[in-house]
């Protein structure tokens, strides 16, 4: 790896007013070195990619609870292939997804889903893989 910090964007996307787990989180990446910008609370699809591609992140991690995964993540694969930054970004998604959705997630393009009882070690583990893994095929 570089000796650029990894950056990474943390969101969480429309009504899901629970964000104490993205906040654990966003500590976890930041202890671990990496450079991490929280959207706050309520934002939208388009938000999120537009804020993702004015940071210029490595890495966005959406953290849901609503049960919105199979409506809010096709938007924001949409938007980021319509701007172009599909390639450009590790997408990643937390929080409470049934698992049969999770494979359909991936097909969609999401690198990795890690469930809310996934402790904050494996999540900064599974982000340095992944933009490893990128740095690699680039």
């Amino acid at each position: 790896m570089t000796d650029t910090p990894i950056r990474v964007l943390l969101a969480k996307i429309g009504l899901d007013g629970h964000d104490r787990g993205v906040k654990i989180v966003a500590r976890a990446l930041r202890d671990a070195g990496m450079e991490v910008v929280y959207t706050g609370l309520h934002r939208t699809a388009a938000e999120v990619v537009a804020t993702a591609i004015q940071e210029d992140v490595d890495v966005i991690g959406v953290s849901l609870l609503s049960g919105a995964h199979m409506t809010l993540f096709p938007q924001i694969i949409e938007l980021m292939k319509e701007q172009g930054v599909f390639d450009r970004h590790i997408l990643m998604g937390g929080g409470v997804m049934p698992d049969e959705d999770v494979e359909t997630l991936k097909e969609l393009g999401v690198q990795a889903i890690l469930g809310q009882d996934t402790p904050p070690d494996a999540i900064v583990e599974c982000v340095r893989a992944l933009v490893l893994a990128r740095q690699r095929t680039v």
